[in-house]
């Protein structure tokens, strides 16, 4: 974490900050879907491909749980941490061209 703490008021238009990376493997998508959303298309990549997905993807919950982590652990520096900040809508991200297959 930086020296400095930003508040929110510090933040300036279109201004960006590093996370790093997180892979997202078959092993993580389905050890999570397992335990919290075991749906066919998380957990059984030949039963994914017949889905509208189209193959395997990883829970809405645990892509947001990854971004969690790439917050925390990246260079965003929020004085006080970032609970709580809520938001009033949550979309998940759609099964990317280079998803694992």
């Amino acid at each position: 974490m930086p020296a400095k703490a930003l508040y929110l008021e510090d933040f300036k238009v279109g201004q960006t900050f590093r996370a790093g990376a997180l892979r997202m493997d078959v092993e993580a998508i389905t050890r999570f879907a397992a335990e919290f959303d075991p749906q066919p298309f998380h957990l059984d990549p030949t039963a994914a491909e017949a889905s509208f997905f189209g193959g395997l993807v990883a829970c809405g919950w645990h892509t947001a749980a990854a971004t969690m982590r790439l917050l925390v652990d990246g260079a965003l520096p929020v004085a006080g941490g970032v609970v709580g900040a809520g938001g009033d809508e949550i979309r998940w991200p759609r099964r990317s061209a280079r998803a694992i297959h």
